[in-house]
């Protein structure tokens, strides 16, 4: 594994146990962004970096019982706090990276990634494999429950000009990786991007 997994590892690990009340609010947000994928009866998605899997209770009603929700996270840590939230109901919890998904190419109708493109220690690399797993004309959600600015103002951070999650910098990096963004919102409550994979 590398240093950065390691790294990615140590951060959420240490933060796990009380990762939901940290962050009591975010249900609705979750929701209104799984909201925007439209999702369908029976498809298939994968939540990339699903933590505590917060997004899975409405990625399961997106797609009903007929459709298939899995969990990627690669910190233990992470998936043992979704299993007791008892969110392992709404959807298969897999220890993987996102570098190197245990899935069939082209096996998925979306991808729901939640604050995950800032821990990417590859972004163009590992953006590449999630279109992988993803079908033609699938999509991508790269979400986070607050905007860039409000995001960094809560770190005690400035917003740099090489900040990945910036329009002029997503759309690029989208772009050489099999993907075309299709909107972009980024508002204090909430920082949104969808894409959909290129044929």
């Amino acid at each position: 594994m590398s240093d950065d997994h390691t790294r990615v590892q140590e951060f959420f690990t240490a933060r796990a146990a009380d990762w939901d009340t940290r962050f009591p609010d975010d249900g609705p947000a979750f929701r209104a962004a799984v909201g925007e994928l439209g999702l369908r009866p029976g498809d298939r998605v994968l939540d990339a970096g699903c933590g505590t899997g917060r997004a899975l209770p409405a990625l399961r009603d997106a797609v009903g019982p007929s459709g298939v929700v899995l969990g990627a996270d690669v910190t233990p840590a992470m998936l043992e706090a979704a299993v007791r939230a008892g969110r392992d109901r709404d959807g298969l919890l897999v220890l993987a990276d996102v570098a190197r998904l245990p899935l069939r190419t082209e096996s998925l109708d979306a991808v729901f990634a939640a604050g995950l493109i800032a821990h990417l220690p590859e972004p163009a690399e590992n953006l590449r494999e999630l279109a992988r797993v993803v079908r033609p004309g699938g999509l991508l959600a790269l979400f986070h429950p607050i905007g860039r600015a409000t995001l960094a103002a809560r770190q005690g951070r400035r917003i740099t000009p090489d900040d990945l999650r910036a329009e002029d910098n997503l759309g690029p990096l989208l772009a050489g990786s099999g993907w075309r963004m299709t909107s972009y919102v980024d508002e204090d409550a909430r920082f949104l991007a969808l894409a959909v994979r290129r044929a």
